[in-house]
This record gives structure tokens, sequence and C-alpha cells, in this order.
């Protein structure tokens, strides 16, 4: 590598500045809370409930403990859907979902949109390409033009 060659960051090693915007879905996460607790509370109690001798099915500790612990589990599978955010800051923007985070830089970006009928905000990038913005959530309606909105500000200022 020469010195005049430039430097290529890759986008997980992307700066993104100081976070001047930071966004979460609301209503999903509601939902994903009651819905953990409730499944907690179906295994657990289920597995309170086995310990019957006349079911016909001999259940030990062992299958109760295991029943707590898949409430557990799934309680925490519903729990993902509470990590989607959205941050920005002056080199670009992170996108977090469920599972992955990608960063993109502002020069990357195309244009922010929420096309009609779409559940989510999305980035357009370049080559017809968009990643999916699970933040801003059509359910959530005015918080999600909101975000909508200061993340189009926020791409305005930056990306020129």
């Amino acid at each position: 590598m020469s010195a005049d060659s430039p430097v290529v960051v890759p986008p997980e090693g992307l700066e993104l500045g100081p976070v001047e915007l930071e966004i979460r879905p609301r209503r999903i996460r509601w939902v994903a809370w009651v819905l953990a607790v409730l499944l907690f509370a179906f295994f657990a109690t289920g597995a309170l409930l086995v310990y019957v001798q006349s079911a016909g099915f001999n259940f030990r500790p062992a299958d109760q403990v295991a029943m707590v612990v898949l409430g557990l589990i799934l309680a925490g599978c519903a729990l993902l859907f509470t990590r989607p955010r959205v941050r920005a800051g002056s080199g670009g923007v992170e996108v977090r979902a469920t599972l992955l985070t990608r960063r993109v830089a502002w020069t990357d970006v195309v244009g922010i949109s929420f096309p009609d009928g779409a559940q989510f905000a999305r980035l357009d990038l370049p080559d017809d390409e968009y990643l999916v913005v699970s933040a801003i959530q059509a359910v959530d309606r005015e918080h999600a033009v909101r975000g909508v909105r200061s993340l189009r500000e926020l791409y305005a200022k930056y990306a020129g």
C-alpha cells in the first residue's frame, strides 16, 4: 500500500461522530415486552401445573425446569424485537435491526424514503439498493413521521 493510496474504512469501523439523533420504535417495544411476560408466565405456570401425578404422564422436576427454561428462551426471542434503533451523527447512520447492525456513511446514502404502504422507512443506497430502517415503523404514526423528518434534516446537513 503506497502513501498516496486512500485508506478505506470498512462500514463497521465507520465513526458516527457525536450522536445527534437516536430513534427507537414505540409500539413494537410494548408488544414485545407484554408477549415476553406472557410467554414466561405461561410456561412457568405450566411447569407448576404439570406436577399432577394422575395426569397419566410422569413429569419430573427436570421437566419442570426445562419448561421454565423454554419460557425464558421464548421470552428472550420476543425481546429481540425491542432492539431496532437508528442513530445518526456527522459521520453517517447506524441502523440496528433485530440481529444485525450496519453503518452507512452519509456519502453512500442517496435518500431517505418511506414508500406508501411500506411498514418501515428505508435508506436509499446507490444502484437501487436500500437498507430497511426497522426502528421507524408505520404503526408508530406521528413518531415515525418525526423520525423520518429528523433523519432527512441530518441527511441534508451532512450529505451536502
